[in-house]
């Protein structure tokens, strides 16, 4: 139930290379081994909502076929087979450039352009895939230790593992989009960017415009990663004077179920879990029986919640109280996104919680799941 909009430059602005290679006129021949007649298409990749455009076809006969397209600067293509779901990108950095390829072996290591810049992106896949690839068993191996309840020492050394494994792939693809000498593949590397802090990205991002100025994919990425940064700038001038971890907690003033005012501040002495949530909230409702259990597991040991209801239909509101079996205190405005405890708590989503000492300042936000019993578990010993 997010509002806010994700600011990632990944998938949405990775290449764009619409605007392709110096060489203008560029002939591709292949040689496909293992390959029965049929018909093979030249495209243009977006990586955008536009589809791949079909810019030449041509009949592959005996394992062997030529296609033609003109490109105004550096892009990515991709040469796809009639029958079947095979498909290899490239770039086209010269007039003339070879592909072979064996359909029998179709792993990375196969399909070869005899380019420079195409042996750039082959290399850079190859490299990715593999540290991917020591990534995603890491992160596999931890959540086997997690489910088998493995001693927290060995948790520690295998989480520090991957933690420099991440660290690692991030610290690459940054150094690389810093140091590659080709322009697509700079803004390939962008595409697997996902997860890295934008602000990493600032000194590689603004340093394409300089190491490649005459390329409009290249002028483009800049401007819209700029674009961006202000963004995030205004969002965090915009969140300064929030509630953080280490704050006292906004009092909040609203009528409860009973139509009668109700305060934050009257509980005051207690652990106070402040849960906003609302009747038409799934995922709110899906996370209601574990506040509920935590509630019954920690409820005598000085501990209460306050539900702070999003919800602008009293009804809908009481019914959904009921439903999901809430007995703690509850509160409402009634005014939905407008509520008064939106600005205070400077939340943008829902089901969101914050967690709240016997002296009212804020120790925990966000608890869900196993997180939210884990924490009080922690304190209310």
């Amino acid at each position: 139930m997010k509002k806010n909009i994700l600011l990632i430059i990944a998938t949405l602005l990775l290449f764009s290379c619409n605007n392709k290679s110096s060489s203008g006129k560029f002939t591709l021949t292949g040689e496909l081994k293992n390959a029965p007649d049929q018909k093979i298409y030249l495209e243009e990749l977006f990586f955008s909502q536009k589809a791949p455009e079909v810019l030449d076809t041509a009949d592959l006969v005996n394992g062997k076929f030529s296609a033609t397209a003109i490109g105004a600067e550096q892009g990515l293509y991709r040469i796809r087979l009639e029958k079947a779901s095979t498909g290899f990108i490239f770039i086209n950095d010269n007039s003339q450039i070879n592909l072979t390829a064996d359909l029998t072996k179709m792993d990375l290591n196969g399909p070869t352009f005899n380019t420079a810049a195409n042996a750039l992106l082959k290399n850079f896949m190859i490299s990715m895939d593999g540290k991917r690839t020591t990534l995603m068993n890491q992160s596999a191996k931890l959540d086997t230790m997690k489910v088998q309840k493995a001693a927290d020492s060995l948790l520690t050394i295998e989480s520090d593992i991957f933690e420099g494994l991440s660290s690692s792939y991030k610290n690459y693809l940054v150094q690389y989009i810093d140091t590659v000498s080709n322009p697509v593949m700079a803004l390939f590397a962008l595409g697997y960017t996902r997860g890295i802090d934008p602000l990493q990205l600032q000194k590689p991002v603004s340093s394409l415009a300089t190491r490649f100025p005459k390329h409009q994919a290249i002028a483009t990425i800049v401007a819209q990663y700029n674009e961006m940064l202000v963004k995030m700038q205004q969002q965090n001038e915009a969140k300064k004077g929030i509630p953080q971890v280490g704050s006292m907690a906004p009092d909040i003033t609203m009528n409860d179920t009973n139509d009668k005012p109700f305060s934050l501040s009257q509980l005051r002495g207690k652990y106070v879990l402040v849960d906003f949530w609302a009747s038409w909230c799934m995922p709110c409702r899906g996370e209601n029986p574990n506040v509920l259990a935590a509630y019954n597991k920690f409820k005598d040991k000085n501990f209460t919640v306050l539900g702070v209801s999003l919800d602008d239909d009293k009804a809908s509101w009481l019914k959904a109280i009921g439903d999901d079996k809430l007995s703690w205190k509850q509160i409402s405005d009634l005014k939905k996104w407008s509520s008064a405890a939106v600005p205070l708590y400077g939340f943008d989503g829902i089901p969101y919680n914050v967690l709240i000492d016997p002296q009212g300042k804020i120790i925990a936000v966000s608890l869900r799941e196993e997180a939210l019993q884990n924490k009080l578990s922690e304190l209310l010993k």
